[in-house]
């Protein structure tokens, strides 16, 4: 069988890229063919979560062993197939490429061909700039600040709170703090 799948991005409304790929192919190899078709290095670590409809994070698939606790399957791409985790049209995954960030790719299963097969991923659709693989640190910090709500003021941060008349540097040697170092 064959599936379609679409992948979006919540930073470019504008992209979209929708590929075949084989049911039996592993999501290490949907892994290095999304990296690849993307321009995005392989050297980073990645993951595939399965999600429910709403896209609540249910399962992890990770490319190396993360070392997971006992009472807890790790699901490695290398050993996972598609079909495995894909089972209907409508089914979704959450593709990690900057794990640091926390920023992915939403992918959904469009269409599933029974009785074909694919030797290679083919690319169908392409449409607009892929985000960037690795956000630069402002850019984290203002994602971080959309999720979370919370703007954040740079040199303002904790100054309401601080003053410079509780600051207690009596008993404080510099000796003490090269033994820090």
């Amino acid at each position: 069988m064959v599936y379609r799948l679409s992948l979006l991005s919540d930073e470019n409304d504008f992209f979209r890229r929708e590929l075949l790929i084989d049911s039996e192919a592993s999501f290490l190899q949907l892994n290095d063919f999304i990296l690849d078709s993307l321009g995005y290095r392989p050297d980073e670590l990645t993951s595939f979560y399965v999600c429910d409809e709403d896209w609540q994070k249910e399962e992890e698939i990770t490319r190396m062993d993360m070392g997971s606790r006992p009472d807890e399957d790790s699901l490695l791409m290398a050993d996972t197939l598609l079909e495995d985790k894909l089972e209907r049209r409508g089914d979704h995954l959450f593709f990690v490429f900057d794990m640091l960030s926390e920023r992915g790719l939403f992918i959904e299963v469009e269409e599933l061909q029974p009785g074909k097969s694919l030797e290679t991923p083919q690319m169908i659709l392409n449409e607009g700039k892929a985000p960037k693989q690795i956000a630069s640190f402002e850019e984290s910090l203002t994602r971080a600040a959309a999720i979370s709500g919370t703007p954040f003021e740079g040199e303002d941060f904790g100054d309401e709170s601080f003053s410079e008349d509780e600051l207690d540097l009596e008993g404080f040697d510099i000796a003490d703090a090269e033994s820090l170092y």
